[in-house]
């Protein structure tokens, strides 16, 4: 069969070759059809030339010993005198293909194929040898490489993946697998290809034109069978014998639908619980079986019965799809132990092709029987919590009330009563331990505690371990044991100008007892009492008037007003407040001005008085005796000066490395003259003085002026610069006392100077002081003389 294609494709080369054979040169006829006119209507004139030619054709794959002819190029040029050459330029030409310069004749050297190169596109030129003159101009022509079936059809992918759904009608797509072939499409059968299925009969089939895949079988069932393998062939020369072919797998699966309902396999589940299990507690699992998967095989239980309803609960676990039975109300062994109901399930996810069937195949029912297994019980009291009333004037040892606990179990064992002392540390209660029953240890007191808040506990006398607590709350009721009293304290006053019958305090009551229909308190005082009266507003206040005008603060300036305040409880409680009225001046509009009982000058000084200005003769006197001993004592010292030329200078240099002032200690004479003065009056210099500018003493000397002058500088240096240290001192050997803050009264500095010493600072203190330092003025005087 292929030799015989072989040789057709052979024998159309021939004739299309015979066909490229030039012409005469007198065939001026035009073979590419009538020229066409330019816009302006001019013929476009075609220029002729003397050869003719046509499409080369040449067959792929050529499997001779020669080279394979292509074709034979010719000019009417040629005289066959040998004077004319082929020139051949192009794609391929001198490797691929190769010219007879003289005879023109075109040869393939080289196998070819189509699939990689379809044609080749040449250029002609025809010179003459002798002059290399061009006889016929360059041309370009084709060599078009024909096609034969060489080349199998080959799908995308070698395995495919596809879903359908399981159920699905006949005929419904699954998938398109397409194949290619490399062959020419527009030549021949060679790629025209045709699809059948190899295997997956009879479940499915494939369009043989477009590679389609259907199911071909109806009702197909994932729980039956979920994947299938299918096999599809792609066959060239349109499925006839001597093509070729090529195959691929598609991996089908059937995808879910919810078309199996749940099922329980087992119709009857017995369970067993103690009757100790808590509210919510799980207390057993049921299970349904469904062949589908994912969402289709959500189910959701429910209790049919109204008594498991009552009692139990299911849910669905959604991890493992089971039915979780929860305990709804607290289980008893003693008044129940069985209990039995319907359990039904169902899928989550209907799906509506099967809702509206005549018999609903998505749920299941089962009988669920539970058996309550008895369990050893703490005691159970009969209320939980108790509330108990107590008066707070019930004495010790009194019934305050009783608790009750039994055995739930059915052997009834007794029980036990304690008071669980950490919630009753005062000790204020007591329980018999065989009745339950609370009395009092104490007396208690309502304003101290109105409530009291115990744990009683019950306890098995055969199980200790078995014990149950309850709270008791004992309220404890108000008695009328408290009397009424002021409500704050009242700051009263009374003017010296007041009328009779005017308010000068509004006053109220409290009382720390509760009565039940509130507090209602009665006011009053004496009958007797000639200032004040009193006037109850029925509101719990009540209004303090005067009975009089005409206070004085000089006949008595505080009054004592007794009240007393009453409640209408049972046993009526009272108690006597005093409220204590000042009397005070007052301006004529009755606002106070002052209540402090000072005296008159008209009428003379109050004992309070005299005596304060007794005291304050009494401190002056002292003063004045403290000031005249210390004049006294300053003047027995011994003045240190005993001629005026023992005052000597003492310049200190302080540029060496040595000890600075300190030094200075060695040249002190005034040590040398008086040790008892040294000792009391000599400052350490290596330390900061308190005072910051330290006593100046004057010089007694007066007839050495370059001395003066030298101090007189020294002074005026220091108060222009009062922060510089001493860097330069002056010591004088004279005595002038211990240090005086008021500095030296003595004769030395009077008669060191011309005029009168300066008492000034005693007279700034007022004229007794200024009669004073007169005094010692003459004194100093007499004695200078």
């Amino acid at each position: 069969m292929i030799t015989n294609h072989y040789l057709g494709l052979l024998m159309l080369s021939i004739l299309w070759t015979i066909t490229a054979m030039p012409v005469a040169p007198e065939n001026t006829g035009n073979l590419f059809g009538t020229l066409p006119e330019k816009d302006d209507g001019r013929i476009l004139q075609r220029s002729k030339r003397g050869w003719m030619w046509n499409q080369f054709f040449l067959l792929e794959e050529y499997t001779g010993n020669d080279n394979q002819y292509v074709g034979k190029l010719h000019s009417n040029m040629d005289r066959g005198d040998g004077n004319v050459k082929y020139i051949l330029t192009g794609d391929g030409v001198g490797s691929l293909f190769l010219i007879d310069e003289n005879s023109g004749d075109i040869h393939a050297t080289k196998r070819l194929d189509r699939e990689e190169r379809a044609i080749y596109t040449l250029h002609a030129k025809v010179v003459d040898k002798r002059t290399n003159e061009t006889l016929e101009p360059d041309t370009e022509f084709n060599i078009k490489i024909h096609d034969i079936n060489d080349n199998e059809p080959k799908f995308f992918k070698e395995i495919y993946f596809a879903s359908v759904p399981e159920m699905s009608d006949v005929g419904t797509s699954v998938i398109q697998v397409t194949a290619t072939d490399a062959d020419d499409q527009t030549y021949g059968n060679s790629a025209k290809l045709v699809y059948s299925i190899l295997q997956g009969q009879p479940y499915f089939s494939v369009d043989s034109d477009n590679g389609t895949i259907r199911t071909a079988l109806p009702n197909m069932d994932r729980e039956t069978k979920e994947n299938y393998q299918v096999v599809i062939q792609a066959k060239d020369m349109a499925g006839q014998m001597g093509g070729l072919s090529g195959t691929t797998t598609v991996s089908i699966t059937l995808s879910d639908e919810n078309d199996s309902p749940p099922r329980f396999a087992n119709h009857t589940f017995r369970l067993t619980t103690l009757e100790s299990a808590e509210v919510g507690a799980v207390i057993g699992r049921i299970k349904a079986n469904d062949a589908d998967m994912g969402r289709n095989a959500e189910m959701h239980y429910s209790i049919v019965d109204r008594e498991g309803q009552d009692m139990f609960t299911i849910i669905t676990d959604q991890n493992t799809q089971e039915g979780l039975i929860r305990v709804k109300k607290p289980l008893d062994f003693e008044r129940k132990r069985t209990y039995s109901f319907k359990v039904e399930v169902t899928n989550t996810y209907l799906d509506p092709r099967f809702i509206y069937s005549p018999n609903p195949p998505f749920k299941d029912d089962a009988m669920v029987r539970i058996t309550v297994a008895d369990v050893d019980e703490p005691p159970v009291f009969s209320r939980n919590p108790y509330i108990i009333e107590v008066h707070e004037d019930t004495a010790a040892g009194s019934l305050v009330g009783v608790v009750s606990a039994k055995d739930p179990d059915a052997d009834n064992n007794p029980v036990k009563y304690s008071i669980d002392r950490h919630t009753d540390l005062e000790r204020l209660f007591n329980i018999d331990s065989v009745n339950g029953t609370i009395t009092t240890l104490k007396a208690l007191d309502r304003e101290m505690s109105k409530w009291h808040n115990i744990s009683v506990v019950a306890t098995e006398i055969s199980n200790p371990r078995q014990t149950t607590r309850v709270p008791v709350f004992i309220r404890v009721l108000d008695v009328n044991d408290n009397a009424p009293e002021f409500a704050m304290y009242y700051e009263t006053f009374v003017c010296e100008n007041v009328k009779s019958g005017q308010l000068i305090q509004t006053i109220s009551a409290v009382d720390t007892d509760e009565p039940l229909v509130g507090h209602k308190f009665v006011f009053s005082i004496s009958s007797s009492n000639p200032n004040f009266t009193i006037v109850d507003n029925e509101d719990n206040t009540a209004r303090i008037l005067t009975r009089r005008g005409g206070f004085s603060r000089r006949e008595m300036n505080t009054y004592l007003l007794p009240v007393v305040i009453s409640d209408n409880d049972y046993p009526i409680q009272s108690s006597t407040s005093t409220l204590t009225v000042n009397v005070c001046a007052c301006d004529s509009r009755g606002n106070m001005q002052s209540c402090n009982t000072e005296a008159l000058l008209s009428a003379g000084l109050s004992t309070g008085a005299l005596v304060a200005i007794l005291l304050c003769v009494i401190i002056l006197l002292m003063i004045v005796v403290l000031f005249a001993a210390l004049r006294r004592q300053q003047r027995k010292k011994e003045p240190l000066i005993i001629s005026k030329e023992d005052v000597r200078d003492n310049v200190v240099s302080y540029n060496d490395e040595g000890g600075g002032e300190e030094d200075t200690q060695a040249f002190d004479i005034g040590t040398l003259r008086n040790p008892e003065v040294m000792e009391a009056n000599k400052l350490r210099r290596d330390i900061i003085p308190e005072m910051l500018f330290p006593f100046r003493r004057t010089s007694p000397i007066k007839d050495n002026a370059d001395v003066r002058d030298f101090i007189h500088g020294r002074l005026h240096e220091n108060d222009t610069d009062p922060t510089a240290p001493p860097y330069d001192s002056l010591a004088t050997y004279a005595y002038e006392g211990s240090g005086s803050l008021a500095e030296s009264l003595s004769s030395l500095e009077s008669g060191a100077t011309e005029g009168d010493q300066e008492y000034d600072y005693l007279s700034n203190w007022g004229p007794p002081f200024k009669k004073l330092a007169d005094m010692y003025i003459e004194k100093d005087i007499e004695r200078e003389t």
